[in-house]
C-alpha cells in the first residue's frame, strides 16, 4: 500500500465490499461504499452481492467493480473456491465484511486481503466464527445498521457519519415509469402500499392496509398503488384492493431497478420492515415504516422526511421468536399509520 497524502492511514489500491443478501441489508450497506468513496477517491472498489441486490447496485456511481454470485456458491465448495479465486485474483488489499457471517468472514480471509474488517461479535453482528476470522474487528457504539455499516471503517481512518445512498437511476426505468402511469395510473400522484414481508412476524392485516389505502385516497387524492410479489402476496394485495373503498391499483410485475424508480416517483411509501421499505428510504421518498419484532433503533428508516413506528418489541430473551411472532407488528394501529401519513403529507409542497 502507499501512502494517502496528509493521511496517516495508508490508501488502499483495492477495497473489497462483502454485502451479499438480502436485499435490505444491500441497501442498508451503501452508505458505507460511498463513505469509502469520498475518503479514498483514487481507491479501486468492489462488491460481491447476490444477484438481487446487484440490480441496485449497477452502475452506482462510487461503485468500480460488481462480482455477482449466487446462493449456490456457497453449498458447493468447487464454486466457493471458484468465486474466492476470482476475487483473489481481483486483489483487495481490504475487504470490508458488512455481513459478518460465516461464509462472508471465509470469502474475505480466501481473497488473502492484509487488512479483513469485521464486527465484533454480538446478538446481531459477528455471528458464527466470522469475528475469529477478520482480523480487524470493530464493536460499534451506534445501534443503526447505516451508522454501525460506517463505524466499521474506522480503522481505515474514516470516522464520517454523513448517510448519502447516491442509488442509480436509468432511463429505461424512468420510461417504463412513465409509461405505467400515462397507462394505467391515469397520470395521478400516488401513494405505495407494500404489502408482502419475507418474515410472518412482518405482515400486517390486509383490513388495516385497505384502511390505510382509503385514507390517502379520500383525504390526499392520492391513488393507492399495492405493492406485491409472487403469488401469497398477490393474494394479499387483492384482499387490500377490495378493503379499500377508492379506486385503487395493484402494483406492476417488475424488476427491482423499475421498482426502484416506481418507489422514486410516490408521494408516500407505507410499509413494514422489508427491502422495499429501506429501498423507499434510499431514494429519498416520504417512507413510514411499521417496525414488528426487531429493534427500532436497528433498522428503523433514518431522517425527518420519515417516521418509524414501532408498539411494542420482543424483549431480548425472545429473540428466537422475531420470525414468527406477530404481536408486535400487529400492536400497530390503523390510526398510528394514517397519523404519521397524515404528519408527512401535511408538510408535502406536492399534495398540500
Amino acid at each position: 500500500m502507499e501512502m494517502g497524502v496528509g493521511s496517516k492511514n495508508p490508501t488502499p489500491k483495492r477495497i473489497l465490499i462483502v454485502r451479499l443478501s438480502s436485499i435490505g441489508d444491500v441497501v442498508l450497506s451503501v452508505p458505507a461504499l460511498c463513505a469509502l468513496r469520498r475518503r479514498f477517491p483514487e481507491t479501486r472498489i468492489g462488491w460481491v452481492v447476490e444477484a438481487q441486490g446487484a440490480q441496485l447496485l449497477e452502475g452506482h456511481a462510487d461503485l468500480d467493480d460488481l462480482f455477482v454470485t449466487s446462493k449456490a456458491a456457497f453449498r458447493s465448495p468447487r464454486e466457493f473456491f471458484k468465486l474466492a479465486r476470482e476475487l483473489r485474483q481481483w486483489g483487495p488489499d481490504v475487504t470490508v465484511d458488512l455481513q459478518g457471517l460465516a461464509k462472508s468472514s471465509l470469502l474475505a480471509y480466501f481473497t488473502r486481503a492484509e487488512t479483513r474488517l469485521g464486527f465484533a461479535k454480538g446478538d446481531y453482528d459477528g455471528r458464527e466464527f466470522s469475528c475469529w476470522v477478520n482480523n480487524r474487528i470493530v464493536a460499534p457504539k451506534q445501534s443503526h445498521l447505516v451508522l454501525r455499516g460506517l463505524e466499521i471503517l474506522s480503522p481505515l481512518g474514516i470516522d464520517d457519519q454523513l448517510v448519502e445512498f447516491r442509488l442509480p437511476e436509468h432511463q429505461a426505468d424512468t420510461d417504463f415509469l412513465n409509461h405505467l402511469r400515462a397507462t394505467q395510473w391515469g397520470g395521478r400522484r400516488y401513494a405505495l402500499i407494500n404489502v408482502g414481508a419475507r418474515w410472518v412476524s412482518r405482515l400486517w392485516p390486509a383490513e388495516r392496509y385497505g384502511a390505510v389505502a382509503s385514507h390517502l385516497a379520500q383525504k390526499w387524492g392520492l391513488l393507492p398503488v399495492i405493492l406485491w410479489s409472487g403469488d401469497e402476496e398477490l393474494a394479499i394485495a387483492e384482499a387490500v384492493q377490495k378493503q379499500c373503498k377508492e379506486d385503487s391499483v395493484l402494483g406492476p410485475i417488475c424488476s427491482l431497478k423499475q421498482l426502484r424508480s416506481i418507489i422514486r416517483g410516490a408521494e408516500i411509501f407505507v410499509g413494514s420492515d422489508t427491502g422495499p421499505m429501506h429501498l423507499s428510504v434510499a431514494v429519498d421518498t416520504p417512507t413510514v415504516g411499521m417496525i414488528g419484532p426487531m429493534p427500532i433503533e436497528r433498522t428503523g428508516p433514518l431522517g425527518s422526511k420519515h417516521r418509524a413506528i414501532q408498539k411494542s418489541k420482543l424483549p431480548p430473551e425472545r429473540k428466537s421468536e422475531r420470525r414468527t411472532n406477530c404481536e408486535p407488528i400487529l400492536s400497530i394501529t390503523v390510526d398510528d399509520i394514517t397519523g404519521a401519513c397524515d404528519s408527512i403529507l401535511t408538510n408535502s409542497p406536492r399534495v398540500t
